[in-house]
């Protein structure tokens, strides 16, 4: 199934159904009142969050979307029937946006939270509504209110704890599949990873999704590369693994410009992605000596002031500790996140 993660549609409400005018039509009673009836409201809009959907590839061909209009009034004070409200499903993680103005109308970021978009149009009143003591015959009734047509914006960012970040081929995409269930397609050249993909980490008891994020490249907050359209992506995780691919470098200097490089282009797109906690992992350590990789890696800690980590996917050097600094790095963030609120 092909990801895709924006898309605009139009929504409309459902119309008031009519009121009615008419007079009791009965044997024996020749002067019957009035007994038209109201109108049925027409149905509303909502957006529904669910964890089933992981896509909005559903919305690719159908443009419109409209909720059932109401049905007219009738004699005898019958009411019209209530148009059905129209729940559109949506996968966790999507924003709803004003096409026109850009004004966020929802933000569902839970299974099953539900928000009204669109109100359906109120229902007419019959005759009956106006009968008074001066008026006994009313011929008087009103339509039903039209329901509102809407151009809306759904944007999906993913929900995830922890998002993979590196420039292309940096090993992600293996990393993810060793460490999870998720199996996106692996191969020896740039831009492997065309979408991003989920894959949940379990942890003794505790577990965590994590996101891998297509390689971006140098001038991706430019709209550059494959990067750009997935840089949203990150905005919800709670910290970052950042791959730096080692294996091909020629010296510490030319590994540390790759990772300098992806850290001006998060700071570029969003202040918020430059104060996100990361772990700095190196990886494709497999064809190194040690000596190699303690060249690589004292570099970067003198660099950065902390600690880095080399990392082996194919080995498994390393990866159940990268997994329990995920895992720590996530609980401080909600931490952090707790304390603020």
């Amino acid at each position: 199934m092909r990801f895709i993660d924006e898309v605009k549609i139009t929504i409309c409400s459902g119309n008031g159904g009519s009121g009615c005018s008419s007079f009791r039509r009965e044997k024996h009673v020749p002067l019957g009142g009035p007994d038209g009836g109201d109108g049925g409201d027409g149905g509303s809009v909502y957006f529904q969050a669910d964890e089933g959907e992981n896509t909005l590839v559903n919305f690719r061909g159908k443009k419109v979307f409209k909720a059932q209009d109401g049905g007219n009034g009738a004699g005898r004070q019958m009411h019209g029937a209530y148009g059905e409200d129209l729940v559109i499903k949506v996968p966790v993680g999507t924003i709803v946006r004003n096409e026109e103005t850009g004004a966020i109308l929802a933000d569902l970021t839970e299974h099953d939270q539900r928000v009204l978009i669109l109100e359906g149009g109120r229902g007419g009143l019959g005759n009956y509504n106006y009968k008074t003591a001066t008026n006994q015959a009313p011929r008087k009734f009103t339509d039903g209110k039209p329901g509102v047509d809407l151009e809306v914006e759904l944007e999906l960012k993913l929900l995830a704890d922890i998002a993979l970040v590196g420039l292309p081929n940096a090993g992600k995409s293996t990393l993810i599949s060793s460490i999870s269930a998720a199996k996106p397609k692996i191969a020896d050249y740039p831009f492997t990873t065309l979408e991003p993909n989920l894959g949940v980490v379990s942890l003794g008891e505790k577990s965590f999704v994590v996101a891998d994020i297509p390689g971006l490249i140098e001038d991706a907050s430019e709209g550059k590369g494959l990067g750009i359209k997935f840089l949203k992506h990150i905005d919800r995780t709670k910290s970052l693994v950042h791959l730096v691919d080692v294996s091909w470098c020629l010296d510490e200097f030319e590994a540390f410009e790759q990772y300098v490089i992806i850290r001006n282009e998060l700071k570029k797109y969003s202040d918020t992605l430059d104060w996100k906690k990361e772990i700095v992992c190196l990886t494709k350590i497999d064809a190194m000596t040690e000596e190699e990789i303690s060249k690589f890696q004292n570099f970067f800690e003198e660099q950065l002031d902390r600690k880095v980590l080399p990392l082996s996917s194919v080995s498994g050097r390393n990866v159940d500790l990268l997994k329990s600094l995920m895992l720590q790095t996530i609980e401080e963030a909600n931490k952090q996140e707790k304390q603020g609120k």
